[in-house]
């Protein structure tokens, strides 16, 4: 913002810039601002001192109105910092998560998983929370990262009930008989949020996971 400085009716108008930080007026230099106007407008169309004295009051309380703004804006940066530090902006979302551990919702679960090479033989296993061996089934075998989604349905033809929680296991070979490494993660709704203890959990289903475990936020 710009502000005129007025001197005298022969000396030339100057302008200076000044930042939201020095434009408050205090009551001297409104009066200053004011005299000077009345002493340099022109006799035969004189400014309206009702106007006047509006725009001097609109002018002093400007600094007040942007610092209002930045307290405004730093509270919405904080209220940001505060949802997403607490987990509270994941609730109902659906989050990509590192781990191989997670739970049925709406009759299915879903697992990703990364070949770090070429396998020849890459076995899925599915474990209930006994540890006990539910579901079997192959995987992809060439390098590259893949999504299993799984209806529930045990090896029996037993559906699973929601809320069940499974845990992936996968053993991938090269065609030497050598080891291929494979990591894990899962996909699911956030239901909830323990932060009980020193750290946040997201919560899907009874399934927790920290926020460092995030690693996407799927578009629904």
């Amino acid at each position: 913002m710009t502000v005129t400085t007025l001197t005298s009716s022969t000396a030339s108008t100057s302008t200076t810039t000044s930042t939201s930080s020095n434009l408050g007026l205090d009551t001297s230099e409104f009066l200053q601002l004011m005299v000077e106007q009345l002493q340099n407008q022109n006799p035969t169309d004189p400014t309206d001192t009702t106007e006047f004295m509006n725009q001097l009051v609109q002018l002093s309380t400007y600094d007040q109105q942007v610092t209002n703004a930045e307290s405004l804006e730093t509270i919405v940066d904080n209220l940001e910092t505060m949802i997403s530090s607490n987990g509270l902006g994941y609730l109902d979302e659906t989050v990509t998560v590192e781990g191989d551990t997670t739970c049925l919702q709406d009759g299915s679960a879903q697992w990703n998983y990364t070949l770090d090479g070429d396998a020849s033989e890459v076995t899925i296993n599915i474990l209930d929370d006994e540890g006990n061996t539910v579901y079997t089934t192959s995987g992809e075998v060439e390098e590259g990262t893949y999504s299993l989604t799984w209806d529930g349905v045990d090896d029996d033809g037993v559906q699973g009930e929601d809320g069940s929680i499974y845990t992936i296991e996968i053993t991938a070979t090269d065609a030497s008989g050598d080891s291929v490494d494979v990591s894990t993660s899962v996909t699911g709704l956030v239901t909830g949020i323990d932060s009980s203890g020193s750290e946040t959990y997201l919560l899907i289903g009874d399934v927790g996971f920290t926020l460092d475990d995030i690693t996407a936020i799927n578009a629904t």
